[in-house]
């Protein structure tokens, strides 16, 4: 079990299984630079969370930017939107009637990817709910921007042992303050930390010391 000092972001999963360097770069080196996809994600992600937007719909509750954590995992973060929906197989909530199943909902810009680095995020989302209510989550929904349409992703046994081996490793990592070199790929266009890290790929270097050493050659006019 892993101190509450410990804890990495829930989030930083996606991003250390698309590439374990920009991981490094933007949750160990602190590096990070905007373009359009993030923009976008976070204009979406805001919507999800805006607490001014309350829904009721029959028998199902919906909870936004809710604030979930996980000693097993030694992770924190948020979830876009978690649904408790109304089930004799569910579990009780204070103040309500009835029993109610716990159901996570991560909000995606674009679509589906081909890549499963979505529906890790939300295992983990599911894995910290489980933790945290006592409850066991077999189902939960990722929404995409593009196609303004929900799937439903089950929580397999296979994906929660996936989730707990990559934590394990980014803890590792980060234990170490270690940034990993990468080999250049298509993906890398579509990175927000290219212009950083790119120039550095497969040099022993941190992006951080790249970048004083740009500032000292600017300086002394080399």
């Amino acid at each position: 079990m892993y101190e509450e000092d410990e804890f990495l972001q829930l989030s930083g999963i996606q991003h250390f299984s698309f590439c374990r360097r920009q991981w490094a770069l933007a949750y160990i080196e602190l590096q990070w630079n905007e373009n359009v996809r993030t923009v976008e994600g976070h204009l979406l992600h805001e919507r999800a969370h805006d607490r001014t937007i309350a829904e009721k719909r029959g028998d199902i509750i919906v909870s936004r930017a809710m604030p979930v954590h996980s000693r097993e995992l030694g992770i924190s973060g948020e979830c876009d939107v978690v649904e408790f929906h109304r089930s004799q197989g569910g579990i009780p909530l204070t103040g309500r009637e009835g029993l109610y199943q716990v159901v996570p909902v991560e909000y995606k810009r674009g679509e589906p990817k081909e890549s499963d680095v979505d529906i890790l995020q939300l295992t983990a989302q599911a894995i910290c709910l489980e933790e945290m209510m006592c409850c066991e989550i077999p189902v939960g929904y990722l929404f995409y921007g593009e196609t303004r349409h929900r799937t439903k992703v089950d929580i397999t046994d296979g994906m929660r042992a996936k989730v707990r081996e990559i934590f394990c490793e980014m803890h590792q990592y980060f234990e170490k303050r270690y940034t990993p070199r990468v080999k250049r790929t298509k993906s890398c266009n579509a990175c927000s930390l290219k212009d950083m890290c790119l120039p550095v790929l497969g040099e022993d270097k941190t992006a951080k010391a790249y970048i004083e050493k740009m500032l000292d050659d600017l300086r002394w006019g080399n």
